[in-house]
């Protein structure tokens, strides 16, 4: 059997705390059906681990070293803001949808936090989780995906680009080899503002990148986020892609929804670009172990 995954979706978008947990199946019905619709037969649900207040508990206050008041401000109200939701809710709401049917797999995206992955492993092993996707968002406390906040835009003109990349890879390769996630999700997620570095120094980042995923026995996603974004492309770039398969890295893919609206988006060309990558198989999850689902041909659903 064929099969298209969405393995990143969210309850939640980003300005809109919680709601209340008796609505979450209500709501991970809707996602559901707009998967079915797009031909997506499984969907991971991946809040960010810092949507919960037991997640902050683990990483709180790591911004205090900040020297920068602007970045050590947002940072702190970002998490005032967000870090609201019960972990034990969250979890028993997808395990109730899975119950009830609903083809969910229970996940979460989990940030890189320097020095404090260890006790972030020990909180999520007490959970029934199936997969868990590993991100950068952040370098210390930059937050250099917002393309819409003027401070984090001012740090990329401030730091510049070569060096955004430089920090990233470093992330992104300490994030693989600390063993508490499963998937590297939108792996160069850093060109999410269109900077690029010169091509010397993005392949020797997508090399470092791939042998990162390659050597943790990590998949990596292909998400169509990156389409919406001033980064104009997929997560990850085609030159990316191919080091991932030339490694034996599997892949998942996937929305990074924040609504239903999002669900499955672009899901046939995201098979598209697996396949030309040479990919025939996507990679499934259950209780964090993987195996292996065949990957429906592009255009598939429409025949």
């Amino acid at each position: 059997m064929s099969a298209v995954l969405d393995y990143h979706v969210h309850l939640w978008p980003h300005p809109e705390v919680a709601d209340p947990a008796e609505q979450r199946l209500e709501r991970l019905a809707a996602y559901c059906e707009a998967a079915a619709a797009n031909g997506v037969e499984e969907i991971a649900l991946t809040e960010h681990l810092f949507r919960f207040r037991a997640g902050r508990a683990v990483v709180d206050r790591f911004w205090e070293g900040e020297p920068d008041p602007a970045l050590r401000g947002r940072m702190a109200a970002y998490f005032d803001h967000h870090a609201t939701a019960d972990l034990d809710d969250y979890v028993e709401a997808a395990v109730a949808a899975r119950a009830a049917g609903l083809p969910v797999v229970v996940g979460l995206e989990v940030d890189y936090y320097p020095g404090r992955m260890g006790a972030v492993g020990r909180l999520l092993d007490g959970y029934p989780f199936d997969v868990l996707l590993g991100s950068v968002h952040w370098l210390g406390t930059w937050m250099f995906d917002d393309v819409d906040d003027e401070v984090a835009m001012g740090e990329w003109d401030r730091r510049g680009t070569e060096a955004a990349w430089r920090g990233y890879t470093d992330a992104l390769e300490e994030l693989a080899a600390a063993g508490a996630v499963d998937v590297l999700a939108h792996p160069d997620l850093v060109k999410v503002a269109g900077r690029r570095p010169p091509a010397s120094l993005l392949d020797e980042c997508h090399d470092r990148m791939a042998e990162a995923a390659a050597r943790s026995g990590l998949a990596a996603e292909l998400s169509s986020a990156g389409w919406r974004k001033p980064a104009a492309e997929a997560y990850p770039a085609t030159g990316l892609l191919e080091r991932f398969h030339a490694r034996g890295v599997p892949l998942t893919t996937a929305s990074d929804s924040h609504g239903s609206a999002r669900v499955a988006d672009r899901a046939d060309d995201l098979a598209g670009l697996a396949a030309a990558a040479g990919y025939t198989s996507l990679r499934a999850f259950r209780r964090r172990r993987g195996h292996d689902v065949a990957l429906r041909p592009a255009g598939a659903l429409d025949r």
